[in-house]
């Protein structure tokens, strides 16, 4: 090994000892992954504390909830659809789903009677806009107003669904639009009515569409919507912050987990299970442009595609006044497809290169893809919310401190 790449392991490895001293042994986390590559070669897989409340130590090939870091798979999924000619990017969502044949958005005014008034919606929701959360949808964890209320009151952005996913679209649908589609970007639940589109398209179900499109061509193993009996011993426990007592409190217990039985629909926006390596592998693929391993599964054009910035103009978060993200600053950071885009490193005060692309989950979990040094990094972890630490923000800070430049 040459002397510089001693150093810079060395100087991983210390930071990740501080990281892991700092949010497993002095504070709230019960374990930590940490995982970093350059141009395909693994620097440092890390792990710390224990995976299950008994104490048993994490594995580097431990299972983790995805929540959100499951996006951008199913829009790389769709994608791949989109390539084999099933539909298209311009493709209107009520030709798939007719639930969506007459939209309604809501004025921001609620009647007397305590409903939502609404006006007819002139504008047609697309593929593209459920991809880029352009489509009028909110999520209940805004907590902002009227309509994200009513979709905390009807489960729409539950991990596990009890509605059907012609069900789920019903009741998406009888809710108005937060703003006619295309007009603004708004984190929200469209990816989980993506997964009943592609289902519809394809005649599968959704882990079936993942596994044909990604898991089996790039050798994804351990990635599920449902955790296998022969697996759940490498499911680690879940954790949720207990604001009133400042602790973290049990949220799902990795040996007897709810992601052990089948939910009536899928979360395609948050329900996946994975490990370190196989998510590994699919960020790996989207850096070399959709291929690895000689498996190419997506055209270097869509991947291009979910690497840029989609907000109008190159704006940034804060410019197209986006509601606040705990995954991401607002300042000097677009959204791609899937995942944020480091648009001005200086403006987000945030280490990488401009085009860093990276996003994270509710659980705290992180990934980031910095092309122009072809450097992949992963934070694997399970406490939410994910805002509770500055977790993904230190670890980012600490690889670019140890790696120089």
């Amino acid at each position: 090994m040459k002397n510089q790449d001693f150093l810079v392991k060395k100087a991983l490895g210390e930071a990740a000892d501080g990281l892991c001293g700092k949010y497993v042994s002095d504070g709230p986390l019960s374990h930590l992954q940490l995982f970093l590559s350059v141009d395909g070669e693994v620097l440092l897989d890390h792990v710390c504390g224990s995976a299950r409340a008994d104490g048993a130590p994490l594995r580097h090939d431990s299972l983790y909830r995805l929540a959100s870091m499951t996006k951008p798979l199913t829009i790389a999924a769709a994608l791949a659809l989109v390539e084999e000619r099933l539909i298209t990017l311009d493709t209107p969502v009520a030709d798939i789903l007719p639930e969506f044949a007459v939209p309604m958005v809501w004025t921001g005014r609620i009647a007397g009677n305590g409903e939502l008034e609404c006006e007819p919606c002139a504008q047609t929701m697309t593929l593209l806009d459920l991809l880029s959360h352009r489509a009028g949808f909110t999520y209940s964890i805004h907590r902002a107003d009227a309509l994200d209320r009513a979709y905390a009151e009807q489960g729409l952005d539950q991990f596990h669904q009890r509605r059907s996913g012609p069900d789920y679209a019903a009741a998406l649908a009888r809710l108005p639009l937060l703003s006619p589609p295309g007009r603004r970007f708004h984190y929200s639940v469209s990816i989980d009515l993506l997964g009943v589109l592609l289902e519809r398209v394809s005649g599968l179900g959704m882990e079936e569409v993942l596994r044909q499109r990604l898991f089996a061509p790039l050798g994804m193993e351990d990635s599920f919507f449902v955790v296998p009996p022969d697996r759940i011993d490498r499911l680690t426990d879940a954790w949720m912050w207990d604001d009133e007592n400042g602790v973290p409190i049990l949220y799902d217990r990795g040996g007897h987990s709810r992601w052990r039985m089948k939910p009536r629909t899928v979360s395609a926006g948050g329900g996946l299970v994975s490990s370190a390596r196989d998510y590994h592998r699919f960020l790996n693929m989207m850096m070399q442009g959709g291929e690895l391993d000689g498996a190419r599964v997506l055209s270097p054009d869509h991947v291009a595609l979910m690497m840029r910035n989609h907000l109008p103009g190159n704006a940034d978060l804060a410019q197209e006044g986006a509601a606040p993200l705990s995954e991401t600053t607002p300042h000097g950071v677009g959204m791609g497809l899937g995942a944020a885009v480091l648009l001005d490193p200086d403006r987000a005060d945030m280490p990488g290169s401009p085009g860093l692309w990276f996003w994270g989950g509710l659980l705290s979990t992180g990934f980031f893809i910095d092309p122009a040094r072809r450097m992949i990094g992963l934070v694997m972890t399970q406490l939410m919310p994910s805002g509770m630490t500055a977790l993904r923000e230190d670890f980012r800070r600490a690889i670019y401190e140890a790696i120089g430049d």
